[in-house]
């Protein structure tokens, strides 16, 4: 029975030291960084933080309800279309992003891989980092707009 429990415990611990390990503090800053590079590059049309915290493989969709309809849409968005977009959306600075919100929650930091919500003007982003040359990156992004008041 001693060495049944001793095994168990044994094969515990390689299970434990084995698994992926969270990054320390001054990581999870930095993907904070990256997401917030993201949201500030819209709000502020600065399209080269796009450049400096997002990944040129962007996977970005979204989920939306066109002017009118109740039914949402799909519709995906390329690294260069969210490129541009940051460049024009508020040009002209006439948009009160002041007021608009831009909360980051990171979920998990691991050696190469992060996730994050942000929550913005447009609704939530889920999103997937990655790190590159020592630099996290958004890869992927998944987004809706707020769901209809009831």
């Amino acid at each position: 029975m001693k060495r049944v429990m001793l095994g168990m415990v044994m094969a515990c611990a390689l299970v434990v030291t084995s698994l992926p390990q969270a990054q320390q503090p001054d990581e999870r800053e930095a993907v904070k960084a990256a997401v917030l590079d993201y949201v500030e590059a819209i709000y502020q049309a600065q399209p080269d933080r796009i450049q400096r915290s997002v990944h040129a493989d962007l996977a970005k969709r979204g989920y939306y309800r066109k002017r009118g309809e109740q039914a949402f849409t799909s519709e995906p968005m390329t690294y260069q279309q969210l490129f541009d977009l940051a460049g024009r959306w508020n040009k002209d600075g006439k948009r009160p992003v002041a007021t608009y919100p831009k909360d980051v929650v990171v979920y998990d930091v691991l050696n190469q891989t992060a996730t994050a919500k942000l929550t913005a003007m447009w609704g939530v982003d889920y999103m997937h980092l990655a790190k590159y040359d020592g630099t996290w990156k958004i890869v992927n992004i998944l987004w809706q707009e707020p769901p209809a008041s009831k």
